[in-house]
């Protein structure tokens, strides 16, 4: 008589497919030359950036130093300080006011969508010079109030030299596009409707339901969106400069005119660079795994 097992054993059997294995002949040769490409155009100004900061062509020797003063430098820890507090005020203020929003038009208003998206576009065609230009004459002019006044006590407020607060709001208008993206792409990988329903219906508010809903759904898109605000903060050079503030940009570029060797301020950019690019890929690799576990637990 046929035994449970015995049924059972082949079908296990079977189930274990064999792993496959990589083969070089398979590829095709023009993938391997775009990449190479790639590699090419990315990795020799690296490569040069690094050359430059660990060779001396005086001496004709080559040393770490440079990297080993990066942290001991005069403002270093100061403009890095201020770099990521108004990073992190940017991403709250930005997600504030853009996940509501969307959540609100997918769900309740959907012929609303391309108007928030023609909104969430038009920074993209503003010059960073133009707003800094009008955002100076806004401030002038609160300055002018008599002291003491509300706007001239918010104009000083805005324009603190330790946390400027008119940093965030004005990244807020230029990382929108990128956050709207971002999360335009993991809204439209979700069902939202089915998932606040079903929250809605276990006797959940609103912001529970958001909050333990809906949010650990997005946490991709949150996160690259997060990630691309992160660099563009660390990144942005005109309007600060202009506005006349001394964050992780600017310092960079005023330490390396003032370096006698100018090997410091490439070191810096090449580490920053590095490290965006290790977080970059910590993210993506946490999603993916994330993606990975949803798709093993809903197949058992």
């Amino acid at each position: 008589m046929t035994t449970i097992s015995e049924i059972e054993a082949p079908a296990a059997v079977g189930a274990a497919a064999p792993k496959r294995r990589f083969d070089l002949r398979k590829v095709r040769w023009w993938r391997v030359a775009v990449l190479g490409v790639l590699g090419v155009y990315f990795v020799v100004p690296l490569a040069a950036s690094f050359w430059f900061t660990v060779y001396d062509s005086h001496t004709r020797t080559f040393s770490l130093s440079p990297y080993g003063q990066i942290f001991s430098a005069p403002g270093f820890g100061t403009s890095v300080r201020m770099t990521v507090e108004v990073a992190l005020l940017t991403i709250v203020i930005l997600y504030a006011l853009l996940v509501p929003a969307m959540i609100a038009v997918h769900l309740r208003l959907p012929k609303l969508r391309p108007v928030l998206e023609s909104l969430a576009m038009v920074p993209l065609v503003l010059s960073p010079v133009a707003l800094v230009v009008g955002i100076q004459t806004v401030l002038g002019w609160g300055l002018n109030q008599n002291p003491g006044t509300p706007l001239f006590q918010l104009a000083v407020d805005l324009q603190n030299q330790n946390f400027p607060l008119i940093l965030p709001i004005v990244y807020v208008l230029i990382a929108l596009p990128f956050a709207y993206r971002s999360l335009e792409a993991g809204l439209r990988a979700v069902d939202l409707r089915t998932l606040v329903e079903a929250s809605r219906g276990l006797g959940a508010s609103w912001p529970v339901t958001i909050w333990r809903a809906v949010l650990p759904n997005l946490r991709t898109g949150l996160l690259s969106g997060a990630i691309l605000t992160l660099a563009l903060v660390f990144g942005e050079y005109t309007i600060s400069s202009i506005l006349q503030f001394l964050p992780f940009s600017v310092w960079i570029v005023q330490d390396g005119q003032g370096a006698t060797s100018g090997q410091l301020a490439p070191a810096v950019s090449l580490l920053s660079l590095l490290l965006s690019w290790a977080v970059l890929f910590l993210v993506s690799f946490l999603g993916g795994r994330r993606a990975v576990g949803r798709t093993d637990r809903s197949s058992s």
